[in-house]
């Protein structure tokens, strides 16, 4: 028995969906001069030696990068997401099978969150601990990857997780009414990471 939250596709085949690119964040290192002044500034004074504060402020300025670079790298996974989603749409028009399962006029219909959900359960493995939703939540705040000075401390340690979310859950409710999922088993893509 079929799954009722499936949407049903004539016919047996499988269907090959364009790659999933996604382009690593190598590029995004952040400049350590600006995070040590943010890290300073966090710290203010405190009645430790300089030495001792010196170090405090470095450690500090290492997480803060590492979690800018956790930041960025979501992004690039969200960017690409929502690139092959895009380009799945197109796949979808071409085919005669696939168009009408996109169209909110016909019922029941497949909404964008759910090519997000195909990746889960297709089993993408998303790099260096990757959450699909936060990743597209964070493309969708941000066209581009906001550069770290433009990142409070307060952003880096405890708001982008819950933008990301709240972003993702109201772009994934955009259709008002429980839209189908696609059967994983009708579909095959690659995923290819871009360095």
């Amino acid at each position: 028995m079929r799954d009722p939250h499936y949407i049903e596709i004539p016919g047996s085949g499988t269907h090959e969906l364009p790659p999933l690119l996604v382009h690593g964040a190598a590029q995004q290192v952040p400049d350590l001069e600006g995070v040590l002044a943010e890290a300073g500034d966090m710290l203010g004074e405190g009645e430790a030696g300089e030495a001792v504060m010196e170090q405090r402020r470095m450690d500090l300025a290492l997480e803060l990068a590492e979690q800018y670079r956790r930041l960025a790298a979501h992004w690039f996974w969200g960017d690409g997401v929502l690139e092959w989603i895009r380009q799945c749409e197109i796949t979808f028009e071409r085919e005669g099978a696939l168009r009408r399962l996109l169209h909110p006029d016909l019922w029941p219909h497949a909404s964008r969150a759910a090519f997000v959900t195909l990746l889960h359960e297709k089993g993408v493995p998303a790099s260096g601990a990757v959450e699909l939703e936060k990743a597209v939540g964070l493309r969708l705040t941000f066209r581009q990857p906001p550069p770290i000075d433009c990142c409070s401390s307060q952003f880096l340690f405890y708001l982008n997780s819950p933008v990301a979310d709240s972003a993702f859950r109201a772009w994934s409710r955009m259709v008002p009414r429980e839209t189908a999922l696609f059967p994983p088993e009708r579909f095959h893509f690659e995923v290819l990471e871009l360095n």
